[in-house]
């Protein structure tokens, strides 16, 4: 079976912004994110690939099925919490590219598709002159009581691609836990690689 890796612009991007939606919703809803998440906030969410410039949203099919999306932005277009994370580093938000959501569904995983994903995304960052790429994962405790047994972080396949945890560089993001009836703030280390 061959997966279609693209890169999604113009009204191609724009008709497949609910089918993301619908994916990050089911990707994010397992560990580690346990993420509620709800299609109206999704889809407002993700308008900001349409709109900026220097966004990237890639999408993976298998035929005409969505099966998997990546995207990114620059990192001053991105959400001020994450920015403010890089306030007492050394390095300007101007040479950032941050790589937001990685999501592909379990039954095509292990192909080569989220290198993929990260190479098309570091091409694109380097088109835009930016010498950082990097993302935030969420970090939950490793006794947390939803922790799968036998759970293995992605951590070695991050750091195969070149990233590094940055020491003390943390964003805090809220949302709603599966099960929970509000919204609580969550700690997202950020990881990063010079291009």
């Amino acid at each position: 079976m061959t997966i279609d890796v693209r890169q999604l612009t113009g009204d191609d991007l724009t008709a497949v912004l609910p089918d993301v939606a619908r994916l990050r919703m089911a990707v994010f809803r397992d560990w580690p994110y346990l993420y509620e998440g709800s299609f109206d906030y999704e889809h407002r969410y993700l308008q900001s690939y349409r709109d900026s410039a220097g966004a990237i949203l890639i999408g993976a099919f298998d035929g005409d099925v969505l099966v998997g999306a990546a995207t990114g932005t620059p990192m001053e277009d991105h959400a001020d919490d994450f920015a403010a994370a890089f306030t007492n580093t050394d390095m300007a938000l101007s040479d950032i590219f941050y790589c937001a959501e990685s999501v592909l569904l379990p039954a095509y995983r292990g192909r080569g598709i989220g290198h993929a994903f990260f190479d098309l995304r570091e091409d694109h960052a380097r088109r835009l002159g930016r010498s950082i790429s990097a993302f935030c994962a969420v970090k939950r405790p490793d006794d947390h009581p939803a922790r799968p047994a036998g759970y293995a972080p992605l951590d070695p396949f991050w750091r195969k691609r070149g990233y590094a945890p940055l020491p003390g560089v943390m964003a805090s993001f809220s949302w709603t836990d599966v099960g929970d009836a509000a919204q609580t703030a969550k700690p997202m280390q950020f990881w990063c690689k010079t291009l």
